[in-house]
């Protein structure tokens, strides 16, 4: 089985289970984000922790082998991506990415925002004007050495 086909058997057994990413974030102790990369494919999970969900969903052993392998990271099939709502956030950083990056070198200096030391929270939050989504991103700050 290759990772991707891995992938499309978990889609597949969570709607056929009726799980949800919280319930199977709860199920190997991860947070809803976290788990929610690593089964679509970005994130390595542990042994027991691919156990966990290889029961869960009634996984092939070849499935939760593959589920402990480091991936290659990256999701998207092109450059720009073609779905709406993953478009919206290629949009958002298109438009609003000079901010981010002068506002955070003004407050740190020059460096990054890391993808690895990295935590996210996705909360539905309720507005009388539609409900929004809100995204709370925290990743360690990484300053460029001289040498």
């Amino acid at each position: 089985m290759t990772r991707n086909e891995v992938t499309e058997l978990i889609v597949t057994q969570k709607l056929r289970k009726q799980l949800s990413w919280p319930q199977l974030a709860e199920a190997i102790g991860q947070s809803k984000e976290w788990t929610t990369a690593a089964l679509l494919g970005q994130m390595t999970l542990n042994a027991e922790q691919a156990a966990k969900v290889g029961a869960l969903l009634e996984l092939p052993a070849e499935a939760i082998e593959q589920l402990q392998v480091v991936p290659y990271k990256g999701s998207l099939p092109s450059a720009v991506p073609t779905d709406p709502l993953i478009y919206r956030f290629h949009e958002l950083v298109n438009v609003y990415g000079t901010t981010f990056k002068a506002l955070i070198h003004e407050e740190f200096g020059d460096g990054i925002m890391s993808a690895i030391d990295f935590s996210m929270d996705l909360q539905r939050e309720a507005d009388p004007k539609g409900d929004r989504v809100k995204i709370v991103m925290s990743g360690k700050f990484l300053p460029y050495k001289s040498y």
